[in-house]
């Protein structure tokens, strides 16, 4: 049925300098989903949310959102880059930031009004921020532009959030925010795509899971994707034995055998 899907993406390719990075890749993924996209470095993970976007062209394939292209849904879309992608210096206060939210609801000629100033404010408050609204965004630790980045995202009020690593850089406390977050978005129903690398949390963390190396391995519910083989054929062996380490030792440390 059309527009069944959250995000559909048809025999998706993109090449830098004509060196492939995403070959191929087809998949779809119905609404209300937190999905985990995974795989090693130089996987493609990063492309392929740029690619959606529009960022990057591709050489071949399209992505689709609810049936449509981007450029008729756009509203219905959010980003949240890496952080590296920012220049922390420019002289702009946390608030100020997160408004830019709602630039793509405004006209060209509108100010914000104090409606949209008040729904900042809510989006700070919603990620644990609302006591730097008027601090300099250089000045904000990690994991404090991290959550303003998603604080920006919540006020453009999507349905599809994408989100590019979340979790770099910032600590424990930060990013169990940021998932008790993503899964009360989940239960709101919006679609959720989040690029992650740390193994021993992508089966709690998400219920769907797209498994990269420049080739798509697999993608599902995480609970039948996220196999011991499909690992080895994303990562390679060692990754598996990695793996299978630090559950080892999270259970040492638990109690557990």
């Amino acid at each position: 049925m059309p527009g069944s899907s959250a995000v559909k993406v048809e025999h998706l390719t993109v090449n830098y300098d004509k060196t492939p990075v995403l070959w191929d890749i087809s998949f779809e993924v119905p609404p209300g989903k937190l999905v985990g996209i995974i795989g090693p470095n130089g996987a493609g993970k990063s492309t392929l949310i740029k690619a959606a976007l529009g960022i990057v062209k591709p050489l071949s394939g399209k992505v689709l959102f609810f049936g449509k292209p981007l450029k008729k849904v756009r509203q219905r879309v959010a980003y949240v880059p890496q952080r590296s992608s920012v220049d922390w210096d420019f002289p702009i206060t946390a608030l100020d930031v997160v408004l830019m939210g709602r630039y793509g609801r405004l006209k060209w000629y509108k100010w914000p009004k104090a409606a949209d100033r008040e729904a900042a404010k809510a989006a700070l408050e919603m990620v644990g921020m609302a006591a730097f609204a008027n601090r300099q965004i250089g000045q904000l630790s990690g994991g404090q532009q991290q959550r303003l980045f998603i604080a920006r995202a919540l006020l453009e009020e999507a349905d599809i959030y994408l989100m590019d690593e979340p979790f770099a850089g910032v600590d424990i406390a930060t990013e169990q925010a940021i998932v008790a977050l993503l899964e009360k978005l989940k239960m709101q129903g919006k679609t959720l795509f989040v690029v992650h690398h740390d193994l021993n949390t992508v089966d709690r963390y998400f219920d769907w899971v797209i498994m990269l190396n420049m080739c798509l391995v697999k993608a599902g519910p995480t609970e039948e994707v996220f196999q011991s083989e499909a690992i080895v054929r994303t990562y390679g062996k060692s990754a598996l034995l990695l793996d299978e380490a630090a559950r080892l030792s999270q259970h040492k440390a638990s109690g557990k055998k």
